[in-house]
Formats: structure tokens, C-alpha cells, sequence
């Protein structure tokens, strides 16, 4: 019966000579501005590369609505999260996630899950750097760590964006890695952070690569060493003497540490698969312009790409670990 209705709409269809797509089929845009929420503070790897994308989508005419960034940086990125939970069913709003995705919730009790979302994609992965002020005499990581170790407990301060966040994560394990002890000093974006250990008010950070990109550049700042299992493989000179696979991983120079942040978009809960699909596409095309080339690699980030059920599966796995690393911190919302 199904068959014979389907059918006879067909016959009818192709008798008016309805041939082409109708407009009310035509695939889903945005019908408004897309808010762009932050769930960071300004100048930070996540505030960089969503005003990235905004510039992007706009030279290059990727869509007829403008993308407008608002950063939502209360509660360690709460308020963002929060507000795209609240938006259930508006296509107009989507968020860049860090993995304050899984840290927020689980060191504040907030209300909140990712799964409470829409999961769109995964950029890329953004990479930690250990990271000292160039005039100090430490020539390695492992200097460092020694030197931190001598002074004793707490004498040595690290700079990190947020609290209970990815950087004092990084900070415990790297505690426990190595026997060294610091005071951590929690700052509202990566921006601040740089700049705090340029003026020599801290010992040192583990900001993103794109955080500390441009005081390196000047000769202000010394990477020390990269959180991951391999070195990064941008071989562009950013300084007079160094690329980015010119920095040793952790684990090279006897610092064994390693951990790697999201860089994802979401949108909110009850969208459709088709309004999913349009963002998808954006994406693809953002990426495949020289400016994200250039961006990626100034900032020498991992690129991978996902979408769909590997993305699902991707947060799946790191929410358990984060439960873990957080838990074995003592960071978990009692």
C-alpha cells in the first residue's frame, strides 16, 4: 500500500513537471545571527579561535548570517554551557567547547552534562606547553623541575587559566610526575597568563601554544617542552633558532606528562540533523582556507577532525578520563 501511494505521488509530482528542488525543500541556514558563545574570557586559545572562524566566515562569504562571538566565561565557563542548555531548539546559537566540557561540571556540581547538548565537531586538538620567562637560566624542562624541587614546597609559582580547570590538572600531574610542589595561581584567560609570566610574577605556565605564540616570537618567553607523546610537526621557524618540532616532548627531556585539550563545537539540545549538517559543512569549508592553515599552524595544533559517531565516542572516552584525572586531583564537586 506504502509502495502504490509512493508511487502515485511520484506520477502525480512528474505530471505538474515538478521536477526540480521547491524552496520549502531547500537545505537549512540560519535565519538570523549566530551567536557564538565562548565559555572562556577574552584573549585565551578558545576567545582566538572563535573570532578566528568569525573572520574567516566573513572574508570568505561562507554564509549569509554574521557570526557574532559573546564571551560567557562566569563559573569556569558555566555560564556558557548553561546558556546553550537553555536554548533547546535554536539553531542560531552555537558554542566552541574546551575540556571545560567535562572539567566545569564535575569540580562545580553544575547542572550540566555534554550530553545535554548537540555534539557538531571536533576542530582539533590543542596542545600544552611548558613554558618559562627567557631570561631565567633554565636551559630544559628538567632544569626547571629541579630547581623547583630545590627550592622547596610551594616556593615556585604556575600560572594557569581557571581553576580545577585543564591547566592546574596538568600543574597535579606534573606534581606527581615529578615530586615538584608549586602554587598555583589561577587567571582568567591564557592572555593574562603570558603576560604575568613575561613581568616575572610567576615561575612559569602550561599555556596552548597560540597563548604564548607571540611573547615566544619576541624573545620573551622559552617553551620548555609539549604535554604529548610526539614532538609537534610544524617545522616553520617562529623564532630565529626554533619551530615548534624544535620543542621536546615532556616525557624527552624526563618530565613523563601528557594531555591534550578539545576544541569542539556544540549547539543546543532538540536541533535537527539537518541544522547539524549545515554547521558540519561551515566547518569543513572554514577549514579548508588558507587563514585555518595558517592559524592551525601558528598555533601548532593537532588537526584531527571528527564528527558524527566517532566525535560521540571520542567524549565518551575523555569524560571517564577526566573523572579520573579530576578524582585522582581531588578536584571532584563533593
Amino acid at each position: 500500500m506504502k509502495m502504490k501511494l509512493k508511487g502515485a505521488l511520484l506520477s502525480t509530482a512528474l505530471a505538474l513537471g515538478v521536477t526540480g528542488v521547491s524552496p520549502a525543500f531547500a537545505a537549512w541556514e540560519p535565519t538570523k545571527p549566530v551567536e557564538f558563545i565562548i565559555p572562556a574570557g577574552p584573549g585565551g586559545g578558545a576567545d582566538q579561535m572563535a573570532r578566528m572562524i568569525q573572520g574567516i566566515v566573513t572574508k570568505n562569504n561562507l554564509m549569509k548570517q554574521s557570526i557574532i562571538p559573546v564571551n560567557k566565561g562566569a563559573g569556569a565557563g558555566a555560564e556558557g554551557f548553561l546558556a546553550i542548555k537553555e536554548a533547546k531548539g535554536d539553531p542560531n546559537k552555537i558554542i566552541i567547547t574546551l575540556s571545560n566540557l567535562f572539567t566545569t561540571p564535575l569540580a562545580t556540581g553544575v547542572p550540566f552534562n555534554w550530553k545535554d547538548i548537540t555534539p557538531v565537531a571536533m576542530l582539533a586538538l590543542d596542545q600544552f606547553v611548558l613554558w618559562t620567562n627567557a631570561d631565567k637560566p633554565y636551559k630544559n624542562a628538567k632544569e626547571y623541575i629541579d630547581a623547583a624541587k630545590a627550592a622547596g614546597p610551594g616556593k615556585f609559582k604556575m600560572a594557569g587559566t581557571g581553576s580545577k580547570q585543564e591547566d592546574q590538572i596538568i600543574t597535579v600531574a606534573l606534581e606527581k610526575a615529578t615530586g615538584a610542589k608549586f602554587t598555583y595561581i589561577p587567571f582568567k584567560g591564557g592572555g593574562d597568563v603570558a603576560v604575568q609570566l613575561v613581568g616575572n610574577h610567576v615561575d612559569s605556565t602550561v599555556n596552548n601554544p597560540i597563548e604564548a605564540v607571540a611573547q615566544w616570537r619576541a624573545g620573551k618567553l622559552r617553551a620548555q617542552c609539549v604535554f604529548d607523546d610526539e614532538r609537534m610537526p610544524y617545522k616553520e621557524k617562529i623564532t630565529p633558532t626554533q619551530s615548534w618540532n624544535d620543542v621536546p616532548t615532556c616525557k624527552e627531556v624526563g618530565v613523563p606528562t601528557d594531555y591534550v585539550m578539545l576544541r569542539g563545537i556544540f549547539m543546543a539540545p532538540g536541533v535537527t540533523q539537518e541544522q547539524v549538517d549545515f554547521y558540519i559543512d561551515l566547518f569543513k569549508k572554514v577549514r579548508a582556507t588558507p587563514e585555518w592553515k595558517k592559524f592551525m599552524a601558528d598555533g601548532a595544533f593537532n588537526q584531527s577532525f571528527m564528527t558524527g559517531k566517532e566525535f560521540l565516542n571520542w567524549l565518551t572516552l575523555n569524560e571517564v578520563l577526566h573523572k579520573q584525572l579530576m578524582a585522582e586531583a581531588g578536584f571532584l564537586a563533593k
